[in-house]
């Protein structure tokens, strides 16, 4: 069988002509000049500076049209900057996420706003914590943080009025409830005005950066348990030493090489640590933590809220069946419920119950109304904005 004949050059040349005639058309578009480009930038950034400062003349005018008021939190309304942050969210079409536009535009929110006055918010502290951090993605840099010494003094702070608002932590994604917080409100008058979901990575730092140098960790509880499949593996003989904060026990860290200190980047950063390792320790990879803002009062609906509820029961079959049976025919969801001792009466408990909708809605109205037959008590700890990015 004679064999087929070689491919020749002519019968390549249609595709070699194709390839070239690409390449020439390549080359025909036309690179950015550099200068241009910065300039077009230039530009933009003096339209951007240019509304910036008269959106903040027109949030002046906005305290204007209030008429004379006390101080900067009778100017903070949660549920319009809520609004604002979702509208923001909705209109967004890249390429930015949504997280760094709504940071963007709360910053520019928290600017506006302290033009009367900043406001002030307790946390707990020192410098460096979660908290702080929370209370940064909430209120922005120009509010003034107040460093508190525990939770309890928060609360204190912000029901002497000492503080405009106070940031707390409620939950964790992993290790779930602080128990301390919801404890604060068996008793505290202050209402739920907000929240916020912070991402939590946890570093292990020290002075030298060197595992091998470390003979003890300090470390919030909670910290503790969230990194604790880490630390078994890497450090089971280190001495684990509980802290009030993750920025106490970064504080204390500085001072000894032998030492080390779990807690996040800004911890490190206020206090001079180095990273041992690069990567964060925690257990769960999405390890999210939720704070709650407190505040003396309530505010109007979002369109998009949570409301939080305390309802004290006495001991009896079907008590529970009782308590969430009307929201279930008002058509009411149930976000969470935890149950915690009254402290007012043997065997009398008081379950923390997180329901979708605002207590102006009539929905709620109702089903609260039901609920009254069937509890010893109904305590509404806030209405406020679900959290935004």
């Amino acid at each position: 069988m004679a064999s087929k004949p070689p491919k020749t050059a002519a019968k390549a040349k249609p595709a070699t002509a194709k390839k070239a005639a690409a390449k020439d058309t390549s080359i025909t578009v036309a690179k950015p000049v550099l200068a241009d480009v910065r300039a077009k930038i230039d530009q933009i950034d003096r339209s951007i500076q240019s509304l910036i400062a008269e959106r903040a003349q027109f949030a002046h005018q906005v305290g204007k049209a209030k008429g004379k008021l006390a101080a900067a939190v009778d100017y903070y309304r949660p549920e319009r900057e809520a609004q604002v942050l979702r509208m923001v969210v909705d209109r967004n079409e890249g390429p930015l996420s949504d997280e760094v536009l709504v940071h963007v535009f709360r910053e520019i929110m928290s600017a506006c706003l302290a033009q009367q006055e900043p406001l002030k918010i307790g946390y707990l502290g020192p410098e460096g914590t979660f908290s702080q951090q929370a209370v940064l993605k909430h209120f922005g840099r120009s509010a003034l943080g107040l460093p508190l010494a525990s939770i309890e003094e928060v609360f204190q702070e912000v029901e002497a009025g000492n503080a405009d608002f106070g940031v707390v932590p409620v939950e964790n994604s992993g290790q779930g409830t602080i128990q301390i917080t919801l404890d604060m409100f068996l008793t505290s008058n202050l209402k739920i005005c907000g929240e916020v979901e912070l991402r939590v990575q946890q570093f292990l730092m020290s002075r030298s950066g060197r595992l091998e140098d470390i003979e003890r960790v300090y470390a919030h509880p909670q910290s503790f348990m969230q990194t604790s499949a880490w630390l078994r593996a890497n450090l089971p003989k280190a001495e684990k030493i509980p802290v009030s904060s993750n920025a106490e026990g970064a504080r204390r860290a500085r001072n000894a090489d032998d030492a080390a200190a779990i807690g996040g980047e800004s911890a490190g950063h206020v206090y001079g640590l180095k990273k041992v390792v690069t990567k964060p320790i925690q257990n769960d990879a999405d390890n999210t933590t939720r704070f709650l803002v407190i505040g003396r009062q309530f505010f109007p609906s979002s369109g998009h809220d949570r409301t939080s509820v305390l309802v004290f029961i006495h001991d009896k079959p079907g008590a529970l069946f009782d308590v969430l049976s009307p929201f279930a025919r008002h058509g009411i969801s149930m976000n969470r419920i935890e149950s915690r001792p009254s402290h007012q009466a043997k065997w009398e408990y008081g379950f923390f119950i997180d329901l979708a909708g605002h207590i102006e809605d009539a929905s709620m109205q109702a089903a609260l109304a039901e609920l009254k037959a069937h509890s010893a008590e109904i305590k509404v700890l806030g209405s406020y904005p679900v959290a935004v990015p």
